[in-house]
């Protein structure tokens, strides 16, 4: 079960759509490698239509019905030795929850923006089995949403500086005051 987002209505949407936009115009979309090359073509369209219509559990089904992972990944063991290993089972809902979120709070942000409202609020969208201490002290916290956004559009594949989403399977997100 993918997370709850709290404002994803139609002009959310709107705003995290034309983030997308913004990104894709700049060649700035984050491609996984743990996508196959069909995935990986079609990866955009399907995050469009993601955004557009559905969520990131839709996301994440698309993904693996449609066989649009690796099952085998290259990576290095703590000693620097490369092992080819399985893609983790959840790696279709780690990478839809993930960017989902991210044009999320990319699009309530510039919500915000555009509303007057300077600051956004950290909330649990998702329970989670085992939450992470830095995960727990942000909840409830307040962000100005310029900051924050930003922040996101800096953070290509990478956790943001200001720590929200605070990297995968946190189930945390924002929400409007």
């Amino acid at each position: 079960m993918g997370i709850y987002y709290k404002n994803l209505d139609e002009r959310t949407r709107e705003f995290m759509f034309k983030e997308l936009e913004m990104d894709t115009e700049q060649g700035e979309i984050y491609i996984s490698p743990r996508l196959n090359t069909l995935g990986q073509s079609n990866w955009i369209n399907l995050l469009k239509e993601a955004i557009t219509h559905y969520n990131d559990d839709w996301l994440a089904h698309q993904l693996k019905v449609m066989g649009y992972m690796n099952t085998h990944e290259t990576k290095k063991t703590k000693t620097g030795k490369v092992i080819n290993a399985r893609v983790p089972v959840n790696a279709p809902e780690t990478l839809a929850e993930g960017e989902f979120n991210r044009y999320y709070a990319r699009g309530l942000c510039v919500r915000a923006i555009a509303e007057g409202i300077d600051e956004v609020i950290v909330y649990r969208g998702k329970d989670v089995q085992n939450p992470r201490i830095e995960s727990q002290y942000k909840i409830g916290q307040r962000v100005k949403a310029k900051d924050l956004l930003e922040d996101l559009r800096r953070s290509l594949g990478v956790e943001p500086a200001l720590g929200i989403p605070p990297g995968p399977n946190s189930g945390l997100t924002i929400c409007l005051p």
